[in-house]
């Protein structure tokens, strides 16, 4: 017995010792990619892994971009309710400088996001602070109306403070069409263009980009959601409908026809939502995406997710087989 019992407690404190080692590893490990983070991002982090690059205009972008909405806490979590709270919570503006270096240096040179509450002052400090070189392409949020003055002021000084691109935020660019209001898409494309820079439009309504190219807008991109339905939540066909906002937990009404469609356009095309709010596999979604024209990914991801996305999306490209032409 007495044997059985030190055999017992032996084999407990190796159990012990394993895992208070390996904790101990863990948290080493943390505190150092934590504080290598910070370093890098003080000394202007240079991508550690190159992703393949397309032009929008002059502007030179990484395939894999980096969105905005995890890090301004508007996260799509259906009706799981807690984790808006969990992601304010978790991306504080020390974790968004850590993610955005985190990034860089993984080849994610550019972040498409919109002017939430304080996220103009979060980038300004990474950018001049902290050496961080990653672009910025953002829609502006001001509202569409009258002879868009606050929206043509807020452009200006998205401008003036160094953002590279901008483009006219999808919810706007929705109701606009639905409203036949064409003529503000234009408008507001050219207030951006006014300033120099790459000037695009959002939307998550196919009719948006249709109504742009046959109206010759002369936007220099598109952002369009894009994902297949081939995911348990995705909506039956019965459900579907043509206002997105009344169907939950999918933003790509007919993939089919949008890549189709895609096909005809010349301009670049930036895909958001193609994990349709992470409910598809990076991989299945990036190579939906890219397969089927897309010529960025704009995706999501919590600090911890990048180096792996980045290696997928870089894996996907090299060999995906397109139905378009890269058109950036």
């Amino acid at each position: 017995m007495k044997s059985w019992l030190n055999r017992r407690r032996f084999i407990k404190k190796s159990l012990l010792t394993s895992a208070g080692g390996a904790l101990s590893l863990q948290m080493d490990s943390g505190r150092t990619l934590a504080q290598g983070t910070s370093k890098q991002s003080m000394n202007r982090p240079v991508p550690a892994a190159d992703l393949p690059k397309g032009k929008i205009g002059e502007l030179s972008v990484s395939r894999l971009l980096l969105g905005g909405n995890l890090l301004t806490h508007f996260t799509h979590s259906r009706d799981l309710k807690y984790v808006y709270n969990l992601t304010a919570h978790y991306n504080t503006e020390e974790k968004i400088h850590e993610t955005m270096a985190i990034a860089e240096a993984n080849g994610i040179d550019t972040l498409v996001i919109h002017t939430a509450p304080g996220i103009m002052s979060t980038l300004k400090k990474y950018r001049h602070q902290k050496g961080g070189k990653i672009k910025w392409i953002i829609c502006p949020t001001a509202p569409i109306e009258g002879q868009l003055e606050a929206y043509g002021e807020q452009v200006r000084m998205l401008a003036d403070e160094g953002t590279d691109a901008i483009y006219l935020w999808g919810v706007r660019g929705d109701s606009l069409v639905a409203e036949g209001r064409v003529d503000l898409i234009a408008k507001a494309v050219e207030i951006a263009k006014d300033q120099g820079i790459p000037s695009g439009v959002g939307a998550h309504d196919l009719k948006v980009i249709m109504e742009c190219e046959k109206n010759q807008i002369k936007a220099d991109f598109y952002i369009k959601t894009f994902h297949h339905h081939n995911y348990p939540t995705a909506p039956k066909p019965n459900e579907l409908s043509e206002v997105i906002a009344e169907v939950p937990g999918y933003w790509c009404n007919n993939p089919e026809k949008v890549s189709d469609f895609m096909k005809t356009v010349e301009k670049p095309w930036i895909a958001f939502k193609v994990m349709a709010a992470g409910a598809i596999p990076p991989k299945n979604a990036f190579q939906y995406a890219f397969e089927n024209g897309a010529d960025h990914v704009l995706a999501g991801m919590f600090d911890f997710e990048i180096a792996e996305d980045a290696g997928i999306a870089k894996t996907v490209m090299a060999k995906v087989r397109r139905t378009r032409p890269w058109r950036s």
